[in-house]
């Protein structure tokens, strides 16, 4: 099978290491990837965000599979123009990606659906923003309707602060606070069948401790030992069933992988909101834990055939996932630094721990920092613990100048907390 990943941070760095690891794939390409998808996938240019264009080379590359990684090119139609050119395709249509496009059009389907999530009220005058703050009180959950990278949500005492993101924004959602830790949970769908992945939670906080602004992500892990064992049955119960079935009886069916980010709250599970692609960097350690070759069950959601797809195998082994972030992440992130330790890894550390390219290009025959999360550092283990352990000895040998990290990403759930 020929496939090709459209993409280029650490999301379709793990997808092309999993990919390349399948025996069912022939040749692999990814679009326009970076200088570590480089080493596991043969690298060609292309605008993501251009369906023609995206077409046009799946159909040169003869590809019998495309997977579209990130949310931007699905909320643009790249999808549906791969679709209709004939070639399977997993991701939804720029539709049912509106799920994660528009907060609002999300809040809406869940209602329709039944699904739990929190109460809110869309705005779009200062006055409606002023009633909702009012009517929820802090602390303040304020929500850019559109896309923004991870970084459109604020959580804050502040009432100045949340005001002033909520007037930054067009559109936006402003809802209670969910009280509990947060749970990202997956699964592949073909638009009727539902699949889940194993759970993982991830720190969207710069710094330890859960301080500093939000960030598309500072690390992540799996499995939540802490986490009730019923918790996906649960899930696929209230949340993705219904998502699925809700998208379908409005005409537009979501294919491809559904993201529920959930608080386990003293009330119950709620969802806080979703995604229309894998995440990141939680896809880092549930791809790490993955036995069962991913190409057919990506294929197999593409083609509308995933419930002859057999069941899923897990590895007992835990993963954590720590990010490396440039100088200065997220306001404005250098670029430009050289990046050194990378071999020192793969010949040290691997293949209980690898390193993933996030915001990477080459320079020469250098590697040189090229975006605000830079690398994730994954390992595994036989408990969270150890797991920690060896992706923390890997982090120590790169060599960043600036670069930060959290030094406490699955410190809590390795300590049994």
């Amino acid at each position: 099978m020929k496939v090709l990943v459209i993409g280029g941070g650490a999301r379709e760095h793990a997808l092309c290491r999993s990919l390349s690891l399948d025996s069912d794939v022939s040749a692999l390409y990814c679009a326009p990837g970076n200088a570590g998808i480089a080493e596991v996938a043969e690298l060609r240019p292309v605008d993501a965000l251009d369906g023609g264009a995206v077409a046009a080379l799946a159909t040169e590359l003869q590809a019998e599979l495309v997977v579209v990684g990130p949310e931007a090119p699905l909320v643009a139609g790249v999808a549906d123009a791969v679709r209709a050119a004939g070639i399977p395709v997993f991701g939804p249509s720029a539709e049912a990606a509106q799920l994660e496009g528009s907060k609002a059009f999300a809040k809406d389907v869940m209602a329709a659906a039944g699904v739990p999530t929190a109460r809110s009220y869309v705005c779009t005058t200062p006055e409606e923003v002023d009633e909702a703050l009012d009517a929820f009180g802090a602390p303040y959950v304020v929500k850019d309707d559109g896309l923004a990278a991870g970084k459109g949500v604020v959580v804050t005492e502040d009432l100045a602060a949340a005001r002033a993101h909520a007037l930054g924004c067009d559109r936006v959602v402003i809802e209670e606070y969910l009280d509990g830790p947060e749970v990202s949970l997956f699964a592949i769908t073909d638009g009727v069948t539902v699949v889940p992945l194993q759970p993982a939670q991830d720190f969207k906080r710069a710094l330890d401790g859960d301080e500093g602004p939000n960030t598309g992500g500072m690390g992540a892990y799996s499995p939540l030992p802490w986490a009730d064992p019923k918790l996906v049955d649960e899930v696929m119960e209230l949340v993705l069933q219904p998502t699925v079935d809700e998208l379908r009886r409005r005409g537009t069916p979501f294919s491809g992988l559904l993201y529920a980010g959930l608080a386990i709250t003293s009330r119950g599970t709620r969802v806080i909101e979703f995604n229309a692609r894998f995440g990141d960097p939680e896809t880092q350690v549930v791809l790490a834990r993955l036995r069962t070759p991913l190409a057919g069950v990506l294929l197999g959601a593409a083609k509308g055939t995933l419930d002859a797809v057999p069941p899923l195998v897990w590895r007992e082994d835990a993963a954590v996932t720590v990010v490396i972030a440039s100088h200065n992440y997220p306001e404005t992130p250098r670029t430009g630094d050289p990046i050194e330790g990378l071999a020192e890894v793969a010949a040290e550390d691997g293949p209980d721990a690898y390193v993933l390219h996030a915001g990477t290009r080459h320079e020469g025959d250098a590697v040189v920092s090229a975006g605000g999360r830079v690398l994730s550092v994954t390992a595994t283990g036989s408990d969270l613990a150890q797991a920690r352990e060896k992706a923390y000895k890997a982090v120590a040998r790169i060599r960043l100048d600036g670069s930060q990290h959290r030094t406490d990403i699955a410190a809590k759930a390795a300590e049994g907390r």
